[in-house]
């Protein structure tokens, strides 16, 4: 494994020499891919915050950004630590939107443009958001808001992410990797189930009637789950009362069961892994056997010593993140 980490001041292209490793982080949604290193400082080296930074593996450019942040210690004065973040830093800027007829990708493009950020791919996402006031937000949750409107409107998610150096937007069906996690590749797992967060066995969907002056309440229930861990109840309300049962019955069908978190740690690195990717994984969890595609939530590359590892944060189906 051959790994190449440039760092470009002016005109000047240096490739430190890089100690105790590299990490790299991507996270499915508010948050920058993050890119953390240690080098050591001699009399060549000179960069500073904002120079821009370039990973590369076995030929291939995985990560395109600027340095942040830079530090040292009095034991170590020789090392600088630096943490380097991609285009999506900027999301963290706030801003004021009033916009209409737009798609999210279209919001995205616009936000990019208006703030000098590159773009790759953005996909279609088809659903045109009629209008919305964004005030005072930041870029993150603009971006994000519209990215859920159109999954609530066409049930389609979509990942954005930086994609070295071009912001890019894709549908995570579009994103599955003919990779598999299994007891040989996977390190080590954590593995929980829980009733004790997103779960629920009663549903209480309200509607305030004003022509009436009175409250109509609709209940979905299973007295089974209720008998085995008792009453756990969510409550909600619609503003139509023809859509109070169906909206109860949809959530009792999704919460109404337990709730499991996934983590991998050390397994066998792939640069083709990153947030909003799926991977297929087989495990046998002790109370369930799993073989199924699972979402990648967040990804920490690791490379250290020609070594490629990565830890996983997955979800999908019961699995939560």
């Amino acid at each position: 494994m051959k790994i190449d980490l440039i760092i470009q001041n002016g005109s000047t292209v240096y490739y430190p020499i890089i100690e105790e490793g590299i990490t790299l982080e991507w996270d499915r949604k508010g948050t920058p891919g993050k890119l953390k290193f240690s080098c050591i400082k001699d009399d060549v080296l000179s960069f500073q915050e904002g120079n821009p930074v370039k990973l590369s593996v076995d030929g291939t450019d995985i990560f395109y950004g600027f340095v942040f942040e830079k530090s040292r210690s009095g034991r170590t004065p020789y090392l600088i630590e630096v943490t380097a973040y991609d285009q999506l830093r900027y999301f963290k800027n706030k801003d004021t939107y009033v916009y209409s007829n737009k798609k999210a990708n279209e919001v995205i493009k616009m936000i990019a443009e208006d703030f000098g950020l590159k773009t790759g791919k953005l996909e279609d996402t088809e659903h045109v958001i009629e209008s919305r006031t964004e005030d005072n937000a930041t870029l993150f949750d603009i971006a994000q808001n519209a990215l859920d409107e159109t999954l609530q409107a066409k049930t389609k998610l979509f990942v954005l992410y930086d994609n070295v150096g071009k912001l890019t937007l894709q549908n995570i069906e579009n994103m599955k990797l003919n990779l598999c996690i299994d007891m040989d590749t996977a390190g080590n797992y954590s593995y929980s189930s829980s009733i004790d967060r997103q779960t629920y066995n009663q549903i209480k969907i309200t509607f305030e009637n004003k022509k009436s002056g009175k409250r109509e309440v609709f209940i979905a229930k299973d007295s089974a789950n209720i008998n085995k861990w008792g009453l756990l109840q969510y409550t909600d309300k619609v503003e139509i009362a023809t859509n109070g049962a169906a909206k109860a019955e949809a959530l009792l069908k999704l919460y109404n069961t337990k709730t499991r978190s996934l983590s991998i740690s050390d397994a066998l690195g792939d640069i083709r892994v990153r947030a909003g990717s799926s991977v297929i994984v087989k495990l046998g969890l002790g109370d369930i056997n799993i073989q199924s595609y699972l979402l990648v939530e967040k990804v920490t590359h690791k490379f250290k010593q020609n070594q490629h590892l990565m830890d996983l944060k997955l979800r999908g189906g019961t699995f939560v993140a």
